[in-house]
């Protein structure tokens, strides 16, 4: 099978986006929060964890810590003990205390708006702080590149790195940057409700036209 051209990966990523844009017209982060400081906190809570675990845990919390300097303050044994039933979460908890301090410190209690000030955090690197840059303040810096961008951006043939970060970067050349934080929604609604990773529904599939299902066995 002859080699896609650079043009007619163009051509065809430009109708999965359109492809994507019309089935999930409500697509978004679904992890919950009413701000940039939840949606800090929920995002390094979700690491190697379900969003809907996470929602669990932060309903009760975003009620008991309302601003950063709550959570910087409170007992460091009391705080792990309310996140406890998320994995990892004596680090979590030891790295939110942590970052919520930088950012009263620092930041006024507010969430800064740059790359460079959100990967300064303890317990944020470039996914994170993609997460909150384009859901929290509609800021496109990158690709939020999680396991379901990993497993979608190779099956739709986007791009043949393994690693996160080199996945970002393939993708950032492709998708035109004011789609960069959608497109992840996007892969990460399609992941979870069609394409799953051993058995995709490719017969319902809204896009399966213009994806050469790569790795699915046809």
């Amino acid at each position: 099978m002859p080699r896609e051209t650079n043009a007619a990966r163009a051509a065809r990523l430009e109708k999965t986006i359109a492809g994507l844009r019309k089935t999930y017209p409500a697509a978004h982060c679904e992890l919950n929060h009413s701000g940039p400081l939840e949606l800090l906190v929920a995002t390094i809570l979700s690491a190697q964890c379900t969003d809907k675990q996470v929602n669990i845990v932060t309903a009760d919390l975003f009620k008991k810590y309302r601003a950063a300097a709550d959570f910087a303050n409170a007992p460091a044994e009391e705080f792990a003990n309310d996140i406890r039933r998320i994995g990892l979460y004596r680090n979590k908890a030891k790295n939110i205390q942590a970052a919520c301090r930088i950012l009263v410190e620092q930041h006024g209690g507010q969430v800064p708006r740059t790359m460079e000030e959100l990967i300064y955090l303890p317990g944020v690197g470039r996914k994170t702080a993609n997460v909150v840059l384009g859901n929290a303040f509609g800021i496109n810096e990158g690709v939020v590149v999680d396991t379901h961008v990993t497993r979608l951006s190779a099956r739709l043939g986007l791009t043949r790195e393994t690693q996160p970060e080199k996945i970002e970067q393939a993708l950032m050349k492709i998708i035109p940057r004011e789609d960069w934080a959608i497109f992840s929604d996007w892969l990460i609604w399609h992941g979870r409700r069609r394409c799953a990773a051993r058995k995709p529904d490719c017969d319902q599939c809204e896009i399966r036209p213009h994806c050469p299902r790569v790795g699915v066995a046809k």
